[in-house]
């Protein structure tokens, strides 16, 4: 039998007991919903798309310049889903994608929510952006695909130019190109739990 070693270094941490949320509808960067969640189950956690009620029962991703082919089941909607009942959550990136999310109320306080329940949140590239609109991005180390730079510096964030920023549960990088480094930190501050640092 041949054993996958794609996500050894998430298996390090065990995440069998921890339910995470992927916030996401259409027009998410693909690679960037689709690598997160590989490596969430691989360390063993449990894993639910949550998007808004005007998404379908599945969304569709944004890859190489065009609409993806592939479609991803959704689970819940934000009016339905309590920060409450999971363990983290994870922002893809994709310039539609947090653009439509940062529009609905239900949505922005879904993120909220995990700030001030003190929970690990992961964002990538565009993804940063539903920090910044729930209030969550003053005072903390971010980065971000560079064209939110200004954007995330407006709502006070520190921003920096580097593949992974932590900051007490905050997990922020830039693109897909830096997707190894995000999940293995993504996994390991899922796996540390509520850090008190995370404020909204």
């Amino acid at each position: 039998m041949t054993v996958d070693t794609t996500n050894r270094s998430e298996d390090q941490h065990d995440l069998s007991t921890r339910t995470v949320a992927i916030l996401a509808t259409d027009g998410f960067e693909e690679s960037e919903l689709t690598s997160p969640m590989e490596a969430l189950k691989s360390a063993g956690a449990t894993v639910q798309i949550v998007s808004i009620p005007d998404s379908s029962d599945s969304i569709r991703g944004w890859s190489d310049g065009n609409w993806s082919e592939e479609t991803i089941p959704v689970d819940t909607t934000v009016p339905n889903a309590k920060a409450s009942t999971f363990d983290g959550l994870v922002l893809p990136g994709g310039v539609i994608n947090p653009d439509r999310l940062r529009m609905n109320e239900d949505a922005v306080k879904f993120v909220r929510d995990f700030f001030q329940d003190g929970k690990p949140v992961s964002a990538i590239c565009h993804g940063p952006w539903m920090i910044a609109e729930a209030g969550a991005a003053d005072g903390r180390r971010m980065t971000s695909w560079s064209s939110i730079r200004t954007d995330l510096v407006n709502a006070g964030a520190e921003w920096v130019d580097e593949s992974v920023v932590v900051d007490s549960g905050l997990v922020t990088s830039r693109s897909p190109a830096d997707l190894d480094d995000f999940n293995s930190k993504m996994v390991e501050e899922l796996a540390e739990g509520v850090h008190a640092g995370q404020h909204a």
